[in-house]
Parts: C-alpha cells; structure tokens; sequence
C-alpha cells in the first residue's frame, strides 16, 4: 500500500467521525495557541520595560548622594527622577552633590569619556496653575540644557531654554505632553504663564512624546524642566542638588565614564559618599530577568499543548476499539501490519497538525491586540517551535494506539463484536 492510499484511508476514518476529530484538534489548537501568545506577552512586557529605561537615557549615569557611606550601587532611578539610597550599614554624614561637581566632571584631562554632567534639582509634585486650570505636576526639574540630550528628550514644538537663560535664573520652562493636555487643553501653551508654587514660569517649549508605561513607570510625560537656577531660587534652596546626571562621549565609553566621574568625586568629597548609577546594568539585568519570565510563560504554555497531546492518544484508542473489526478484515485480506501502523499514525499527526495550524493563527491574531496593557510581540521561533512540537506529538502520541492497532490478530480482531 503506497502512502496516497494511506493517506487516503486515514482521511476516510477521520472523516467518519467528525465532531471527535474537532474536538481533539481543538485541544492541539488552545495548546499551541497559549504557547505563542504567552511568548508574545513575556517579549511585549520585556520590551515595555526595556522601552521605559531607554526613555530615561540609556547612556547616561545617575550620580546621588549617599547616606550610608557606601556608595557606587545601583538604584532603579532615571535622570530627574527620585532617588534611594542603597547598602547596608551605618548611616554616617555625607557630603551634598554641589553645581561644582557638575562642574568638575566635565573635565578633557581628569574625564575624558564625558560629554556632560548636569545639575539636578527636584522640586518634587508641584502644583500650577493656568488661569482656572490647575494640575500637580509629577516631575518639576530644574537643571540645564545638557540635561534634554542625557534624558533622551527631544522638543517637538517651541524650544529648549538656554546657557544663558541657566545663568541669568530665568523662570522659563520646557513641559510634557501630559502636562500640556492637563494644565493648557487645546491652547497653544507655547509663551504662556503658569503659576507654579507662587512663581510665573513662561512656557517656551514642549516635549515630544515620551509614553507611559503600565508597568509600573511614573508618567514620563508629566514633567516639566526649568534652568536649575531658577528652581533654586523660587521652590527650593541653594546649595545641595538631587542628582547629578552624566552624559558619556559615547555609548561604548560609559563604563569610562563612571569610572572616571568616581575617581573624580572621590578626591573631592575625599571618600565614596555617592552613588553612580549605570541604566545599561539595569537594562541588561532586565533582559536576563525577562528572557526567565518568558521561559516560564511558554512553559506554563506548554502544560496545555501536553493536555492536548494526551487527548490524541485517548482519542485514538477509542478509534481503535471501535474498528477493531474493521482492522481485522483489513488484515484477513493482506494488509500489511506496515499499513495499519502507517494509517492510524498518519491520523494522528494529520489531526495535531491542522490543530498546530489554527494554533498558530489564533496566536498570531491574538497577538494583535493589548493583554493587561501589554502589547505582545511574535518571536518567529515560538511558531516554528510550537508547529513542530504539534507535529511531534501526533507521532508521538499516536504511535501506541497505531502499535495497539497493528498487532491485533485477525481472527481475534473478526470475532470483535
């Protein structure tokens, strides 16, 4: 018997019982589907998180004080947000991040492998006004034009605020899109005033676009960046900054740079009372923490195309039982045992295969649209994976009903009632 007439013939027996093959294809279905849609989830969410780092300046250094003594860790902390100190010990006085170490940092002899560093000041949730408008602003900053490129900030509209602007204290500020749909609605914000904490701020500019992340990221958008000089002179007090944010000459030299902003602070505050903050080490972290939940997502996926497996095999031994009589008339008149181990296989895997199919389209259709707020994303090898491994398991899981099927003997399998 050639394989078209096996072919042939195992069609034939799926045919005769139609609601049966649904609904083990169906199993095979929901398994590989769950497969590549959770995939899809782990890579979406990864990529999310990954998206919301980038946005705070993948190739900037976060310098902040230290009250433990024992700085250099790493915080979860973006340019302009808020930062915790880390470590474990006894809290010992330290020295406050000045203008002149910003100053200091950008130095061509002492660090080379720094472009910039920016003072920061954080004036913390602020609430402004705008004629009978008001809204509490998540991030006010104060620092200076260096800090929009470190940040990963670009203008969309207006313009940045200048050296000079920075030097003379001028109350101008660059705000978020949050901001300027809350506080402004449909007027052009650009060269108005808004009351922020009793002082005017003249709007010169308003930021691209950042996005909000559902995952645990403040609205990046919902901030608003003034000269440090004029937020030290109206919402907070001179002296001591929040943050210093470090822009490196490139991005393969910001390992140089933190080494070198480190040896530098640390001659001038004659200790290590600050931390630097690296976000490509929080970037690789989380794509090693991603890739765990991703592979546990595709395994939890996995559990239900195994389900599936288990329903082809019960399946078939039904069909075995019930043709039992038909196997053994097949056999009376020459069929080989080759032939019968080849039919009942070849359903099997026919059967797991146009589930792996529709699998894979209910999966990729699926991962068209948001789950939980993530928008997942295909990886190309969970479909060639999740299709194979549906193929396997018709060979797999069939090949005991089809051995069942093709050693009963043909005088046992006609007295079959």
């Amino acid at each position: 018997m050639n394989p078209f007439e096996i072919l042939r013939f195992a069609l034939r027996g799926l045919g005769a019982n139609k609601l049966r093959s649904g609904l083990t294809t169906l199993g095979i279905l929901i398994g590989v589907g769950a497969v590549i849609l959770l995939v899809a989830v782990g890579n979406g969410s990864s990529r999310q998180i990954q998206d919301s780092i980038s946005r705070l300046g993948a190739g900037a250094l976060t310098v902040s004080t230290s009250t433990t003594g024992q700085g250099g860790g790493s915080r979860q902390a973006g340019p302009g947000g808020q930062q915790q100190s880390g470590g474990t010990g006894p809290r010992t006085q330290a020295k406050k991040l000045t203008v002149e170490d910003a100053k200091a940092l950008v130095d061509p002899v002492n660090a080379p492998s720094v472009e910039s560093a920016s003072p920061v000041v954080n004036a913390s949730s602020q609430t402004t006004t705008y004629l009978t408008t008001s809204h509490s602003i998540a991030q006010f900053v104060g620092s200076d034009p260096a800090y929009f490129k470190a940040s990963n900030k670009t203008i969309e509209r207006g313009s940045l605020f200048t050296a000079e602007q920075v030097k003379t204290g001028a109350k101008v500020a660059v705000i978020g899109q949050s901001v300027a749909e809350q506080l402004f609605g449909r007027v052009d914000p650009i060269g108005k005033k808004m009351n922020v904490g009793g002082a005017f701020f003249t709007v010169t500019g308003v930021l691209a676009k950042s996005g909000s992340s559902s995952s645990g990221f403040q609205d990046a958008d919902d901030i608003a960046v003034a000269p440090y000089t004029a937020v030290q002179g109206t919402l907070t007090s001179y002296g001591a900054l929040s943050q210093i944010v470090v822009q490196a000459e490139k991005a393969d030299a910001v390992d140089a740079a933190q080494a070198e902003v480190t040896a530098v602070l640390n001659q001038r505050h004659g200790g290590t009372d600050f931390q630097v903050f690296n976000q490509a080490s929080l970037q690789s972290a989380v794509a090693e923490s991603s890739e765990t939940f991703t592979v546990l997502l595709g395994a939890v996926a996995a559990i239900s195309l195994l389900v599936g497996g288990i329903g082809v095999t019960n399946i078939m031994l039904v069909t075995v039982t019930e043709r039992t009589r038909e196997i053994g008339i097949r056999k009376a008149i020459g069929a080989p045992r080759g032939a019968i181990l080849g039919q009942f296989i070849t359903e099997a895997t026919i059967l797991s295969l146009i589930g792996g199919v529709l699998g894979v389209v209910a999966g990729v259709v699926g991962g068209q649209f948001k789950i939980v707020g993530v928008q997942p994303v295909i990886a190309p090898w969970s479909i060639g994976l999740a299709l194979g491994v549906s193929v396997a398991i018709g060979l797999f899981f069939g090949s005991y009903p089809a051995n069942r099927a093709a050693g009963l003997r043909p005088i046992e399998a006609l007295r079959h009632e």
